[in-house]
């Protein structure tokens, strides 16, 4: 496997510069698309090659369960410094797998528990009104999906206004904005060098809901009044970091200052010879390397290990 095999571990790197300029040069809806596309590509490349160290280094182990040619001299040299990144990797692996149970867990969990909470209020509809002092707002996503908002909330907005916050709401579920979110955090859990994307994530869905609330009511110099307004006067609430929010995620003031400002185009790639079609293609070159690195790796250590386990 060689170099081959560490590569993608590092090639997330490649992916930083974009993490900041797609946010600020791309349509925040191709900007999250791009930015999970590349996260998971680069997260799954990471796992692979972290999976293939680990079964080098469980060959290492005293009474490890893996056929005995494993452990053979070619099998030890496949890889460099498997003494220590074999080992390693194996207690890698097990903190990823539990950083990674951890995030799915909390996710589901903060979803049942507001579902319950639901069931015990009268009306449907995709709205739900909960009686709190607080004012809050966020999106819960489910079968079905509903907005979540404290009556403090609706009483500090006017009617546009709340018209406002609840097609931002609504855009985060049609949008499945959750599911991008738990994608890119359960890559930076995988590979903590990709947790800077999942920041920018978050920022640009905020910035898709906000564009769509601005189509929905047709004024974006009323959409960026209510999401200042709501950012002034918004609470904690009863939410958790996996669930897109009014006005709670993102940088406020750059938020009002795009909606201020004219529709982002919606293109699909950046033009070539700018800072972002640079980084973007920066980003789709790391990409492609990590994918071809990894599956090099792959059936390089599947040559090995069948040569070592085919009698002579």
């Amino acid at each position: 496997m060689g170099v081959f095999v560490y590569l993608p571990l590092v090639l997330p790197l490649t992916a930083l510069p974009i993490a900041r300029l797609a946010e600020q040069h791309l349509h925040p809806r191709r900007a999250a698309r791009l930015l999970t596309t590349v996260a998971v590509i680069l997260a799954s490349c990471s796992l692979v090659c972290l999976g293939l160290l680990v079964v080098v280094g469980t060959a290492q182990l005293p009474g490890n369960p893996l056929p005995d040619g494993w452990s053979d001299e070619e099998v030890r040299d496949a890889v460099p410094h498997d003494a220590f990144a074999g080992k390693a990797s194996i207690l890698a692996l097990v903190a990823v797998t539990m950083a990674c149970g951890f995030t799915v867990h909390r996710h589901y969990l903060f979803r049942a528990r507001a579902h319950r909470t639901l069931a015990g209020l009268p009306g449907g509809g995709d709205l739900a009104v909960l009686p709190d002092d607080v004012p809050y707002a966020y999106a819960l996503p489910g079968s079905p999906g509903r907005v979540m908002v404290s009556t403090a909330m609706l009483a500090a907005l006017d009617p546009a206004e709340r018209r406002a916050l609840l097609a931002h709401e609504r855009a985060h579920l049609d949008g499945r904005h959750h599911r991008l979110l738990l994608a890119t955090r359960l890559a930076g859990c995988v590979n903590p060098l990709l947790r800077p994307l999942q920041a920018a994530l978050v920022y640009s869905t905020e910035r898709w809901a906000d564009e769509e609330a601005a189509r929905v009511t047709g004024d974006r110099r009323l959409t960026a009044r209510a999401v200042g307004k709501a950012a002034l006067i918004s609470g904690p609430g009863p939410r958790a970091a996996a669930v897109a929010g009014f006005a709670a995620a993102g940088p406020v003031p750059r938020r009002v200052a795009a909606l201020l400002g004219p529709v982002p185009p919606d293109r699909g790639w950046p033009p070539a010879l700018t800072p972002a079609g640079a980084a973007a293609f920066v980003a789709a070159a790391g990409t492609t390397v990590s994918a071809l690195s990894a599956l090099n790796a792959a059936v390089a250590l599947f040559l090995v290990l069948e040569a070592a386990t085919t009698p002579l």
